[in-house]
């Protein structure tokens, strides 16, 4: 882990740079497949989904347009409250448009519920799911994921855009922290 300036702060790797741009591959043939001849808006939900949307948008060879949401549901505690703010809307119209929601990681499926249903009333065409991760054990509602990456334990995970104190989203892999950084 010293090559990346962490230390011993990453307790375990859980799901390494090859294996996800493997399935980010995987799933980019999925979309293609999918929505060829469509009218495709990717919408990449920030900050976590950076790193998702670049590669994976990279690997897509159907055109698209790409666009960014920013929104919480967390106020200041660590549990989800239900409740969804908008920090940062759309500037991308998505009335007719086939929509392609892009998430680093579901855990509660709160936020990602709410922002599905939201586009839809908007007019979208179709507003679907592609998530790097999922926590299965987290889920407090259903959502339906159209394109998964990899189903992970309920654990604090970081790296790949998925942050502990804005730290670790560089990280090209997806690990857990040592006990030690956050038992401080």
């Amino acid at each position: 882990m010293e090559q990346y300036g962490v230390g011993d702060d990453i307790d375990k790797v859980l799901i390494s740079e090859t294996q996800m741009q493997e399935r980010l591959a995987q799933m980019a043939a999925e979309i293609d497949r999918d929505y060829a001849g469509r009218d495709l808006l990717l919408v990449g939900v920030l900050k976590g989904a950076i790193m998702v949307m670049a590669d994976l948008s990279r690997k897509i060879t159907i055109p698209v347009t790409m666009d960014w949401m920013a929104v919480s549901s967390y106020g200041s505690g660590t549990k989800s409250s239900g409740v969804v703010r908008i920090l940062k809307d759309l500037d991308t119209d998505v009335a007719g448009r086939h929509v392609l929601i892009v998430e680093d990681i579901i855990d509660s499926g709160l936020t990602l519920s709410w922002l599905q249903k939201n586009l839809l009333t908007r007019g979208a065409a179709s507003v679907e799911i592609a998530t790097a991760l999922r926590k299965p054990d987290a889920a407090k509602v259903e959502v339906n994921v159209r394109y998964l990456g990899f189903d992970i334990p309920n654990e604090f995970v970081v790296g790949y855009g998925l942050d502990y104190a804005e730290n670790y989203r560089t990280l090209p892999f997806v690990g857990t922290l040592a006990e030690h950084v956050y038992n401080n």
